[in-house]
């Protein structure tokens, strides 16, 4: 079943404001097996509104709308919808009653101003609110339905997972749309597609999106209208088979951070890590860190920014800086060994480079960055030349940092002995 989403906002177009919530609305209905068919931004414009909601209902015959239901003169959604619907406006006076009560409750008296909150389509049933002031408002008619929700994200959650969607649910066919994410990293979205080639032929009828971004590729596979074990055992299986081909490259699934699979790995093996960053400037660390628990594994870190500071802190030679610079393999080595032997750390890994705009050469241009690891077995480096802008070279440098140190977790072995 199709339905058309229109979210209403000058905010949306201008870009002051992410629409979150047209994410959570494609995951929350897609379970039901209801699939967006179309989304629609406009302004705060009644008839840009109605124009909009007359088309879709013309395609779908059910529409969503988020935004232009709270009290000031720009709220003009349920207005253009009652005047497509022929239904005008009534006052209820329980939502009124209700209203200033919980203003009541709060110790405050409410606005005249909220009065026109209280007023809804003739025959439109209300959605209550407990989370906000806005109701929502479900109303039907001969072009269709029209479901009225407010754009304040966590009134509409609320107001989809304890309204909307148990209405929903009884027209549902007991089929689903179901997405399962493999997460990649380290490999470029060219390369990996040649790599999937011949399995992505063989899981009709499985739908693959290929989602890159600064941390990796995502690959999203996706059931269409299909019963709800067949589709995760379809989805398992395709998910399986993408791994074995990519390998070291894919890390995890939905939503899995690759910093919790470090510190998994490290858990397992009885490892635990240190970092140096240099570009990055912590980065590394806060990934970490980030995860819960991450203190049984990780031991510190240390932000050299500064040839001084890596001297000082991290015992960099002075003749190492001096004969190879900060950006060098060098570099990069002796910053892996200080951290590992400052924390007595298992492993250490470190982060040295040129994130721009500026301090590029042609020897070492902007987006170099070269990584360092330190383990039992002695010191490494390698180095790689990250494309985009400062904040994408040091995300994609701090992404790459967690992926080598997860390889040399899993190539250190297992010890009890921090820093052996």
């Amino acid at each position: 079943m199709d339905l058309e989403l229109v979210t209403i906002g000058n905010e949306l177009l201008l870009g002051f404001v992410v629409d979150s919530n047209s994410a959570f609305l494609g995951q929350a209905l897609s379970g039901l097996g209801l699939r967006i068919a179309r989304r629609t931004s406009v302004p705060d414009e009644p008839g840009a509104v109605r124009d909009a909601v007359e088309q879709a209902l013309r395609r779908t015959r059910l529409v969503i709308t988020t935004g232009g239901l709270g009290p000031t003169k720009d709220d003009l959604t349920k207005i253009a919808v009652a005047e497509l619907f022929g239904a005008p406006l009534e006052f209820r006076a329980e939502i009124w009653e209700e209203l200033t009560a919980r203003w009541a409750r709060l110790g405050r008296t409410i606005a005249e101003r909220n009065r026109c909150q209280a007023e809804v389509p003739l025959g439109a049933a209300v959605l209550p609110n407990r989370w906000g002031t806005a109701p929502g408002i479900w109303l039907e008619g001969t072009l269709g339905e029209v479901i009225m929700l407010p754009g304040v994200p966590l009134e509409m959650r609320n107001l989809m997972i304890h309204e909307v969607l148990p209405r929903l649910a009884s027209r549902a066919n007991g089929r689903v749309i179901r997405s399962l994410v493999v997460r990649t990293t380290g490999v470029p979205e060219s390369v990996l597609a040649d790599r999937i080639a011949a399995v992505e032929d063989s899981i009709a009828p499985l739908s693959l999106a290929y989602l890159p971004s600064v941390m990796g590729v995502d690959l999203r596979l996706t059931a269409w209208g299909l019963d709800p074990r067949e589709a995760d055992r379809l989805l398992g299986s395709a998910a399986g088979r993408l791994e074995d081909v990519l390998a070291e490259h894919a890390y995890g699934r939905d939503e899995k951070d690759l910093a919790a699979v470090v510190l998994e790995e490290c858990r397992s093996r009885t490892l635990t890590l240190a970092v140096a960053e240099s570009c990055t400037g912590g980065m590394v660390g806060e990934r970490i860190t980030a995860i819960s628990g991450s203190s049984d594994a990780f031991l510190g870190g240390v932000v050299a920014y500064s040839d001084a500071a890596k001297e000082t802190l991290l015992g960099v030679p002075r003749r190492i800086l001096e004969a190879h610079g900060a950006v060098s393999a060098q570099a990069a080595e002796a910053m892996a060994v200080g951290a590992r032997s400052r924390f007595g750390a298992s492993l250490a890994v470190s982060v040295t480079g040129i994130a721009g705009p500026d301090g590029g050469s042609d020897e070492k241009p902007v987006g170099l960055v070269w990584f360092g690891a330190a383990g039992p077995a002695g010191a490494e480096s390698k180095h790689l030349i990250f494309p985009g802008t400062r904040p994408e070279i040091r995300s994609r440098a701090t992404q790459f940092a967690l992926w080598d140190l997860l390889r040399v977790a899993k190539s250190a072995g297992s010890s009890k002995h921090a820093g052996c």
